[in-house]
């Protein structure tokens, strides 16, 4: 479907009319990328007047090679000699002026077509987004911020989502959600070659939040047998079947993590305010950095973030050296909703974690981010302020 660009919320409603229904608009440029890498079928990118013509022209380049059955449609005020040049060279399909919706309308049935042409009626085979989550210390509430952010990605079943737990000799994740599966990722050892669909599906287990789950084996002595190969496997097989597969690693770079961080789109660092972690955060972003791990696409999760222990997150981005996307507050409801077996973001879903937790998602996504509700915040003010009469106390 079409995805119309503009910051100007009155022309990006002109501009919506312009092409066929179901179109969708975003009012901020640096949107537009999430967006479309979780989306291959769209077929043309509508960039209205208001999107800097430097931004749009470098889109259209990088997509003229990633995306080229993608047209870019450029839609400007003033169309002169050189706009059009420029626009031809960085690869835009057309360049129409914004009073003149026919034209727009026109320039979307031809992206159509050329769509269908390169791509056949089918369109683009799906192909999920794996999101990785990773820390190199344990006890950061690595699990609990996967388990999650794997369900406010399912969006109340709007999105098919699988759960991975990786972390193969002391995986959390089938207890953390009160699951009880028969079956886990040890069921495919020496199907490198041949696991398909119907088989792996048969591993996985349901979660009553639209969410399935691929559990850890029961015993740690299953590690060693679970390849590199085998799991690359895995995650490109469920690719095919969902749109979002979050991974939940071991706190260490083994073999296993480190085949999930090669075949991830988005990864998810885990942190929390104090000194050791962060050194070992330092270290694990270098290593990244080091491997092409995801570039552009790493974002840093504070657990446990309180004030009151000496370093803040403005601290913690000067150390790392990359801002903070999501920030979870020490907080009490966290633990008691994870022993009762119902994760934060179902047990209280107007929690300010779990409010945190959905913009994060929303980043992953490509989606506009949610703003923090009063009450939202109340919920942060009122752990703050029990922590400090515990204090006093």
């Amino acid at each position: 479907m079409p995805v119309v660009v503009d910051q100007d919320t009155e022309t990006l409603a002109l501009l919506l009319k312009a092409v066929p229904s179901g179109g969708h608009g975003i009012e901020f440029f640096d949107r537009l990328e999430p967006w479309l890498a979780n989306r291959p079928e769209e077929y043309v990118v509508v960039l209205g007047p208001h999107v800097d013509i430097a931004d749009a022209l470098s889109m259209s380049n990088g997509m003229r090679l990633s995306r080229p059955a993608t047209s870019v449609v450029l839609v400007r005020e003033d169309v002169d000699a050189m706009v059009l040049r420029e626009a031809m060279q960085a690869g835009v399909r057309d360049v129409v002026q914004s009073g003149d919706p026919d034209a727009i309308t026109d320039a979307v049935e031809r992206a159509y077509q050329l769509y269908v042409a390169l791509r056949g009626p089918g369109g683009a085979i799906h192909s999920g987004r794996i999101v990785t989550v990773f820390s190199p210390k344990g006890g950061v509430g690595k699990t609990t911020m996967a388990v999650n952010l794997a369900l406010a990605l399912t969006d109340r079943g709007a999105r098919k989502v699988c759960l991975v737990d990786l972390d193969l000799a002391f995986g959390d994740v089938a207890i953390t959600l009160q699951l009880f599966p028969s079956h886990s990722i040890e069921h495919a050892i020496g199907s490198e070659d041949s696991l398909d669909g119907p088989m792996l599906d048969s591993l996985l287990t349901r979660h009553p939040d639209s969410l399935m789950v691929l559990a850890a084996p029961s015993h740690p002595d299953v590690l060693d047998r679970v390849t590199g190969a085998l799991v690359s496997r895995v995650l490109r097989q469920l690719r095919e079947q969902f749109d979002f597969i979050v991974v939940d690693t071991a706190p260490a770079f083994d073999d296993q993590t480190l085949t999930a961080l090669d075949e991830t789109d988005e990864c998810v660092i885990v942190a929390t305010l104090d000194v050791p972690t962060l050194k070992n955060v330092k270290v694990a972003l270098e290593t990244l950095e080091a491997l092409n791990i995801a570039p552009g696409h790493r974002h840093l999760l504070l657990n446990r973030a309180d004030d009151q222990v000496g370093l803040g997150p403005e601290k913690v981005e000067t150390i790392l050296g990359m801002p903070v996307a999501a920030l979870i507050p020490t907080s009490l409801d966290i633990a008691a909703a994870t022993n009762a077996g119902t994760p934060i973001l179902a047990a209280n879903p107007g929690h300010v974690s779990s409010a945190a937790l959905r913009n994060l998602a929303g980043r992953l996504t490509g989606e506009p981010a949610a703003p923090v509700a009063a009450a939202d915040r109340r919920v942060a003010g009122d752990e703050r302020g029990a922590r400090r009469f515990r204090k006093r106390r």
